[in-house]
């Protein structure tokens, strides 16, 4: 059977899940890229390096950013389920701080700026997300709370037909952040906003916590009637492997590129944080009226492909290969004439990603401000934290193992654990700090560190 026999068996499994057909013609966009060979990536030799961008540090909030924060919305992604975690529901209703979830957090954040929070959900965080909300009664009236991601078949990698496979649900992935634009048309959301006089939507991702209104970069935006504006931050070691934004030769317009856009003989350069000095927070501000607008003239965003190879059941490694077809919505940088990017601080990307960076943002090196947002302590320097993923990998052995929460980490600079060790109360870390079981034990009110007066001193 030829390759483009298998679109009327994905139309017709998708038409049967109840997608709508603007969506099915987008996703057959990307289909016929796939069989056409196209791979979705971006080689060295079309990018030149990003110099230099305006610093939303040295902004001032404008009577304009002000008078467009009546006119925001705050849109949330939060279709993750956190497993890589040992999470089981949305990642969004984990615990940070204390019994806060990131919901509660965000949806406080949102009342506090008198901003609509609208959560882009999948089917599998829709209920529970909302139910949870229903039980904060925070919730803006003005707004839908919610619209859902839309999905897709995988592909098999060997005939590029719509993969069958024992468990239903394992022959469907979500077609990445890139939904947004097409969920948000479909779901009738983006017309109900615009329709209430709203037009700009901040967007971000519900683990990151540094992610808050700033009436200063949306004036910035509004200011130079710009349709999306993407904040970046200085890349570092750590984000080597994360998406960088770069200039396309041929026209100067910038670009997101993706670690699956970047060929092995182009990785070296794509992990130059020299070169490529600016990574993608995920952060995102749209003018909805202009998106809308683009969708009506060309019908879809056409963005850049992300072909993704798996295997169809994640946790069988001898199961049949797939494509995963994916789009990032940092990408409409690239198709969105006058899309631009702003260099904002680190302390606008906290994102929570594993059990290391959840110990940290629960301890004190994070504080929780009047306006709900949290920040890095005043006095925190930085801390980096390394732990035994064969007892710590998962929240509950984390939980387990500090079962009176965090230690104090304010003057931590790097923490490493390696085997199983459960510590006590009020226990403090100072400096450079690691530990070996046995003992599998620290006791309550220990300092451990440079600058102990008592208990153990580890350097």
């Amino acid at each position: 059977m030829a390759q483009t026999d298998f679109w009327p068996q994905i139309q017709a499994k998708l038409e049967d899940d109840g997608a709508p057909t603007r969506f099915i013609e987008l996703f057959r966009e990307y289909y016929g890229q796939l069989v056409s060979g196209e791979t979705g990536l971006i080689p060295e030799s079309d990018l030149e390096p990003v110099r230099e961008l305006d610093d939303a540090d040295q902004l001032s909030t404008s009577n304009t950013g002000r008078e467009a924060l009546s006119r925001t919305v705050m849109i949330k992604l939060n279709g993750g389920l956190g497993t890589s975690m040992g999470l089981q529901g949305p990642k969004s209703l984990l615990p940070v701080r204390g019994r806060r979830t990131f919901l509660e957090i965000i949806a406080r954040q949102a009342a506090h700026d008198d901003v609509p929070l609208i959560l882009m959900n999948s089917d599998a965080t829709e209920a529970e997300s909302l139910a949870f909300l229903d039980q904060l009664h925070l919730q803006d009236t003005r707004m839908p709370r919610s619209f859902r991601q839309h999905r897709i078949p995988k592909i098999r990698q060997d005939n590029f037909a719509p993969v069958a496979w024992t468990t239903t649900e394992l022959e469907w992935c979500p077609p990445g952040h890139g939904d947004l634009y097409t969920a948000l048309l479909t779901s009738g959301v983006m017309e109900h906003i615009l329709s209430a006089g709203f037009r700009y939507a901040f967007v971000s991702n519900a683990d990151n916590l540094g992610a808050v209104i700033d009436a200063a970069i949306l004036g910035y935006m509004v200011e130079r009637d710009c349709p999306f504006l993407m904040e970046v931050a200085d890349r570092t070691e750590m984000d080597r492997k994360g998406g960088h934004v770069a200039r396309r030769r041929s026209d100067g317009q910038l670009l997101l590129r993706e670690s699956a856009q970047c060929s092995p003989s182009d990785e070296g350069s794509f992990q130059d944080v020299e070169k490529y000095s600016y990574f993608n927070t995920n952060n995102l501000w749209i003018d909805l009226r202009r998106v809308r607008d683009l969708l009506t003239a060309e019908r879809h965003m056409l963005l850049p492909l992300i072909r993704n190879s798996k295997t169809v059941d994640p946790r069988d490694a001898a199961s049949p290969g797939v494509y995963q077809l994916e789009t990032a919505m940092g990408s409409a940088i690239a198709v969105m004439a006058g899309a631009s990017a702003i260099r904002v601080s680190r302390k606008r990307f906290a994102p929570v990603k594993s059990t290391h960076e959840l110990l940290l943002v629960r301890s004190d090196a994070f504080v929780e401000t009047d306006q709900h947002r949290i920040v890095p302590h005043p006095d925190w320097r930085g801390t980096t934290v390394e732990l035994d993923a064969r007892y710590y990998k998962f929240v509950d052995e984390l939980d387990s193992r500090f079962p009176h929460g965090p230690p104090s980490m304010l003057n931590c600079r790097r923490l490493r654990v390696d085997g199983d060790i459960r510590f006590g109360r009020n226990v403090v870390l100072n400096g450079n700090v690691a530990l070996q079981a046995p003992p599998n034990s620290v006791p309550d009110r220990t300092i451990i560190g440079d600058s102990a007066e008592a208990g153990i001193i580890c350097h």
